[in-house]
């Protein structure tokens, strides 16, 4: 069962003009209970003119007695092609001079109460044109201050069924281009998600490469650390080295000159002993020699001695030769 065309006026009148339940007004014109009691307690729709259904071809007079002598009955819908008359349900449409004359407020009904539907299809439903359209719903026309809203079905301007297929249609065309819209706004959230993630993922490279940059760096400065650090050790143990060596060299240089005075006082000592000890043998060799030499010295004087003895002698013998040669 589908809901008639305006829902709360037909409830407003309902309350008003008959006998039926909140539960029965509310499932005949699919609204809440609690509204439908609301209504009746003047909370809500207390502005909104009742519609009658009867007068539309909604519901029949008995279908709303046997409903009020029934509580638990439910309301059930007249055929939606009666709700007009069978004369518009032809292609090309017969109306009347009123019919004519109500066609603007039928299109300021389909403006305010439809607002889904395109110009093409109120000049389907209605039989009008665009500028006639443009013109009302632009507030442009001449006799807009005297206009009144009407329901084109009421009128017999055309079908329910002709008017909820319009209203699909134009619900499915909403929904279409909604559809669109998100599968394009979809698309677009898609590829700002990409480039988010791309630009994330490219950070997160740039970050990784400059963290590998920066540990690269590092590991290189300490290493150049270690080297210099190595250098510094090296260059520590090479004077180290040095010092020892040097100390090494000091130390047998002092051995070697210790070596050389202790061996300098050794051989002096030893040239001393051999001194002190040659002392003797050539005193004794300088006395043996004085002794000889004076010995020799005596030797020679006492053959000096016997030379002038025996020379003495001869000289002697030779005066007393030549004395006794005299003689």
């Amino acid at each position: 069962m589908t809901a008639p065309l305006m829902p709360k006026a037909t409830a407003v009148w309902l309350v008003d003009n008959t006998m039926l339940t909140f539960r029965q007004i509310a499932t005949f014109c699919e609204l809440h209970e609690l509204e439908i009691q609301a209504i009746a307690d003047g909370d809500v729709a207390f502005n909104i003119i009742g519609l009658n259904p009867i007068a539309n071809g909604q519901l029949t007079a008995e279908e709303i007695k046997r409903c009020e002598a029934d509580p638990t009955a439910d309301l059930v819908a007249n055929k939606l092609e009666k709700n007009v008359k069978e004369i518009n349900a032809h292609n090309k449409k017969v109306l009347t001079p009123s019919q004519r004359m109500d066609k603007p407020s039928a299109i300021l009904w389909l403006i305010t109460n439809c607002p889904d539907l395109t110009d093409a299809q109120i000049c389907k439903l209605v039989g009008t044109t665009k500028p006639t359209i443009l013109s009302i719903r632009e507030g442009t026309r001449e006799d807009m201050l005297y206009l009144r809203a009407k329901n084109p079905v009421a009128i017999g301007l055309c079908t329910e069924f002709a008017l909820d297929d319009a209203l699909r249609a134009a619900k499915e065309k909403i929904e279409k281009a909604e559809a669109k819209l998100k599968k394009e706004a979809d698309k677009k959230k898609r590829a700002a998600a990409k480039k988010r993630a791309a630009k994330k993922a490219a950070t997160k490279k740039a970050t990784a490469k400059k963290t590998v940059a920066k540990k690269a760096t590092a590991k290189k400065a300490v290493a150049k650390k270690g080297t210099a650090k190595k250098a510094v050790a090296k260059k520590a143990t090479a004077k180290k080295t040095v010092a020892k060596k040097a100390t090494a060299k000091k130390a047998a240089t002092k051995k070697t000159a210790v070596k050389k005075t202790t061996k300098k006082t050794t051989t002096k000592a030893a040239a001393k002993k051999t001194v002190t000890k040659k002392e003797p043998a050539k005193k004794a060799a300088t006395k043996k020699t004085t002794v000889k030499k004076t010995a020799a010295k005596k030797t020679v004087a006492k053959k000096a001695v016997t030379k002038k003895v025996a020379v003495k002698k001869t000289a002697t013998k030779k005066t007393a030769v030549k004395k006794t040669t005299k003689k």
